[in-house]
């Protein structure tokens, strides 16, 4: 794929859907932060049933911390891996507040650092709370970018690399949400839902459903 259609690709998201951002629900970007920890393995409809009873209670690193893990199991016991992250996001919490007064941090390296925090969440949270010209690569994204030919690799973080390159400029802080909702909603895994894709003729995949 050659940089003009790249660039005709982009400007066919933006024409659907101008403003994209994320489905998780959030205030803040502790809320955000706590929430795309959750999304691990889970669907972020699960996470805002979720998230909308705990953040009511506990919407701060501090009172996450006073809830203590218990009540926090009981908030978040419908997601998958709950224990596991309930104990990430308290040990989070803790950092939170003895090493940034209660602040998400900015920088990747300092988000890294957090329990549970991989690259991909650091990547949503510098994206989405923070405004960095980041790209998050998940399922979606990783089969949309490979589909289309917009970015092919085997790896997610080869395929974020490359989707660093080639997106352009412009394009670049809100194309992480323009592939995920079009992986999710359009570009389906198992089914592509070519018929009504705003960029079926930009695309490269071989295999277009009628």
């Amino acid at each position: 794929m050659n940089s003009a259609t790249r660039q005709e690709l982009f400007a066919c998201l933006k024409t659907v859907n101008p403003n994209p951002t994320t489905e998780l629900e959030y205030q803040s970007s502790f809320e955000l932060l706590i929430a795309v920890l959750l999304s691990a393995q889970a669907t972020d409809k699960s996470v805002n049933l979720a998230t909308r009873k705990l953040f009511a209670v506990a919407d701060t690193p501090q009172k996450m911390l006073m809830l203590g893990e218990e009540r926090l199991l009981d908030f978040i016991k419908s997601i998958g891996l709950f224990k596991t992250k309930a104990k990430n996001i308290l040990a989070t919490c803790q950092i939170l507040e003895q090493q940034y007064n209660g602040e998400v941090p900015r920088t990747r390296e300092q988000l890294e650092q957090l329990p549970g925090v991989g690259r991909k969440t650091a990547n949503v949270v510098l994206n989405t709370a923070f405004g960095e010209p980041t790209i998050a690569v998940d399922t979606h994204i990783f089969r949309v970018a490979n589909r289309t030919g917009l970015a092919r690799g085997k790896s997610v973080l080869e395929v974020e690399l490359k989707l660093l390159k080639v997106v352009p400029k412009a394009y670049r802080h809100d194309a992480h949400h323009w592939l995920i909702l079009h992986g999710r909603y359009v570009c389906k895994a198992r089914k592509p839902e070519c018929n009504r894709c705003v960029i079926y003729h930009l695309c490269e995949y071989k295999d277009k459903t009628a």
